[in-house]
């Protein structure tokens, strides 16, 4: 296999403006009715910095190609894995913002559904040059396969819900294909397994189209700030080990303590497809 140590410590720079136009296209998919909000809540910075690049520029997936700042995997099949996020100072609405990125790891690991490169990339976001936030993002490129797979084979994990966890909350938000073409839009993501069905099934092996990691993490965040509103969330991270189909039921779960929670989502099945670890305080 390649190394990729090379990309290893390589910087990038990106500046952007908070505008308001996301944050209400995300209100509303979110069904909320306040959609001039002032301050960006928590995981909409991921509506900035998005990259745009001419249609020539992308991939078959849909993706823009590899080997700019990400180095160039020759797995064709990527996922957002996870990440780790402090949020230390709040994002304003119409404020400038900027985000210095640096490539922290690029690590092969063999599995049961074969090999995977991990990338790690560190965020480090500022408001007016004031540090809001400091993010590590997990990136997983896995082996093609035009082999349609059953929903258990890709399963990164077979992990059921503890009958014995305790549910603060147990909440469903309806997600179907419009949602998911939606949550594309806002991110300006062209990845074809969130809206392309014949491509998600025949040329990446799905059972169905696939449910954004992004918007399961802030399903996740949603939730929790609905449930806690007088709880002002300090960091949080999250993983997914298991993908979400369109045709998927699944419930939105947390287990919330004085200082801390965990949160998952969890399919009809039993089956968690995300798990999440929170720490909060009172405002």
């Amino acid at each position: 296999m390649e190394n990729f140590n090379a990309w290893i410590g390589k910087k990038e720079i990106s500046g952007d403006f908070v505008s308001s136009r996301p944050v209400e296209m995300m209100q509303a998919l979110l069904n909320q009715e306040d959609k001039n909000l002032t301050v960006l809540p928590h995981l909409y910075h991921w509506f900035y910095f998005l990259p745009i690049v001419d249609g020539q520029e992308l991939a078959e997936d849909g993706h823009p190609k590899k080997g700019s700042f990400l180095p160039p995997i020759p797995f064709p099949k990527r996922m957002w894995a996870g990440g780790r996020l402090h949020f230390i100072s709040p994002i304003h609405i119409n404020q400038n913002i900027r985000r210095e990125s640096e490539i922290l790891k690029v690590e092969l690991k063999h599995g049961k559904s074969g090999d995977m490169y991990f990338v790690t990339v560190k965020h480090s976001i500022y408001a007016e040059d004031k540090l809001a936030i400091t993010e590590e993002h997990d990136i997983v490129y896995r082996e093609a396969s035009n082999q349609v797979q059953t929903q258990a084979s890709t399963q990164v994990s077979t992990v059921k819900t503890d009958d014995s966890r305790n549910y603060t909350y147990k909440k469903q938000f309806p997600i179907d294909t419009v949602s998911l073409f939606r949550y594309s839009a806002i991110t300006f993501n062209g990845h074809r397994i969130h809206y392309d069905r014949p491509y998600a099934t025949q040329i990446e092996g799905y059972p169905g189209l696939i449910v954004h990691g992004p918007l399961l993490a802030t399903l996740l965040l949603h939730t929790f700030k609905k449930e806690n509103p007088n709880k002002e969330v300090s960091s949080f991270e999250f993983r997914a080990v298991n993908p979400v189909f369109d045709f998927n039921d699944f419930y939105i779960c947390g287990d919330i303590q004085q200082e801390n929670g965990e949160l998952w989502i969890e399919k009809e099945d039993g089956l968690v497809a995300m798990k999440a670890k929170i720490s909060f305080k009172e405002e």
